[in-house]
């Protein structure tokens, strides 16, 4: 039986569309909730770190005016991220470059009033995928927290806020991780994919406050009958065509 073509069809929000065949990372709820999550108060200066296809950039830039700076090590990802930015109305708001984090923490000289961030996070290796760059995005290996905290600690305002998701398998040993940097976990989301189901993903907050009480909300994506919840649907309405 022959193979379908691959899907080239770009997704389609409110506000833009891009295309993400080509990045090693597709439009997914994760990024589609970190983005729209983030505390975006203020914000002047915003970093996206692994970037893919920029859907966070672009989502963020819907939201505030801040001028957005998106960074990604896969070239076919910056090359397609940077297309999309192009062609949003948002354009003279984003950038992006191929960069390591590393480096690109070494040598930058300014730091950000928000940082984000989905980055690999999965240290099993028995799972990982064999083609190297979804690899490099899945997995620690080019990225660990460790070093995301090293940076992120370095780019960071004193005032602002450095916001990501992660699955919960992963999240002590990101606290632990963010700590030795003087990074406190300020905020937390955790994602219910089914109402039935525990949390699987947390999107947390960090800052270089200890505050005295963190803020945590639950947020269930589906009913036990699979429907989108009324939470989901008027968290993205405002995103989503079709969600009025």
């Amino acid at each position: 039986m022959a193979k379908h073509p691959k899907d080239t069809r770009p997704f389609h929000f409110k506000q833009f569309s891009l295309f993400h065949h080509r990045s090693t990372m597709k439009v997914g709820t994760d990024a589609i909730l970190l983005a729209t999550w983030a505390d975006i108060k203020s914000a002047q200066s915003i970093l996206d770190v692994g970037s893919g296809s920029g859907i966070i950039s672009l989502l963020l830039a819907v939201r505030c005016q801040a001028h957005i700076h998106a960074i990604e090590i896969d070239a076919p990802s910056v090359e397609e991220s940077s297309e999309n930015f192009r062609n949003s109305k948002y354009n003279n708001r984003l950038s992006v470059e191929k960069a390591d984090f590393t480096d690109f923490a070494k040598s930058c000289g300014k730091q950000y009033d928000l940082i984000v961030s989905n980055p690999p996070f999965f240290t099993d290796y028995a799972f990982k995928p064999k083609k190297e760059a979804r690899k490099n995005a899945r997995h620690v290996d080019t990225l660990d927290f460790n070093t995301l905290c090293a940076g992120v600690a370095k780019l960071l305002k004193p005032e602002g806020r450095f916001c990501l998701v992660i699955p919960t398998t992963e999240y002590e040993r990101f606290l632990d991780a963010a700590s030795r940097f003087q990074l406190f976990l300020q905020k937390q989301l955790n994602i219910i994919p089914v109402r039935s189901q525990k949390a699987n993903r947390f999107n947390l907050q960090f800052g270089f406050q200890k505050l005295k009480e963190i803020g945590r909300e639950d947020y269930v994506v589906r009913e036990n009958d699979r429907t989108f919840t009324s939470q989901h649907i008027n968290f993205l309405k405002n995103y989503y065509i079709g969600w009025d």
